[in-house]
């Protein structure tokens, strides 16, 4: 029987008297790439929040590889990468500094970087193509070059759970595939991948299974039976059915 990664159980998320995720309730198989499909203000990025304990939730519970949130997180069982709009491009860090960042729960308090470290910020620079740029400030790099960044700080942090929030937003498509082939290779490792994205013509390439979210679970299941145009529509807004009723 398939482990459930990362099991949410009924999370329900308000902002004030805006309803974000409602009764949300999915489990994540290990060891497999998800896609997760949703428009803009579906609930995508509040349940990756909800996910890695940065927003708690009005009901409902999430766990991760058996582990809350929070602990989750402080033994590195979790890399994220954000929507770049919530990065501080212009902050004076170079895309090694970023990578190491990935190491802190591995240092313990003093946050002395030791030769592993170094080793494994190197790994996962050469893993994602990113050598070459090591020194560079991290907002100097190209918007596919950015997300490949923060694959590597998950490489190196040794991950377990990989959440990425639009990674190919605003990117070429040489990094996109790259990123695909990164995802997939982590997948097969078997570390378990949950990525939202709107490029519906990579998702079979790129995901084992689909979730449909319109601030509730529309849908969690094969890629190929996500993409009918019915739950398409359901999940973008408009209700096919419907309309073929009226015509």
């Amino acid at each position: 029987m398939t482990t459930a990664a990362i099991d949410v159980k009924g999370v329900t998320v308000r902002y004030g008297d805006v309803l974000a995720l409602d009764d949300v309730s999915v489990a994540v198989r290990a060891g497999a790439v998800t896609g997760l499909i949703g428009m803009n203000g579906s609930g995508k990025s509040t349940l990756f929040k909800a996910i890695t304990g940065m927003v708690r939730p009005d009901a409902g519970s999430v766990l991760l590889n058996g582990a809350q949130p929070a602990p989750a997180r402080r033994r590195g069982l979790v890399g994220y990468v954000p929507q770049s709009e919530d990065v501080d491009w212009a902050f004076p860090v170079s895309v090694r500094d970023v990578v190491m960042m990935g190491r802190y729960g591995h240092q313990g308090a003093t946050r002395r970087v030791r030769p592993a470290d170094r080793i494994a910020v190197d790994e996962a620079l050469e893993r994602v193509e990113l050598t070459e740029y090591a020194d560079r400030q991290i907002g100097q790099l190209s918007g596919g070059q950015k997300k490949r960044a923060f694959v590597a700080r998950g490489i190196a942090q040794d991950a377990r759970i990989m959440l990425l929030d639009e990674p190919f937003a605003g990117v070429d498509k040489r990094s996109e595939a790259t990123i695909v082939d990164l995802l997939r290779a982590l997948a097969d490792d078997g570390r378990t991948v949950l990525v939202s994205t709107h490029d519906l013509h990579a998702l079979p390439q790129l995901a084992d299974d689909a979730v449909l979210l319109l601030r509730t679970i529309l849908f969690h299941g094969p890629v190929k039976e996500a993409l009918t145009p019915e739950r398409l529509a359901l999940a973008f807004g408009l209700d096919v059915l419907q309309q073929e009723g009226a015509a």
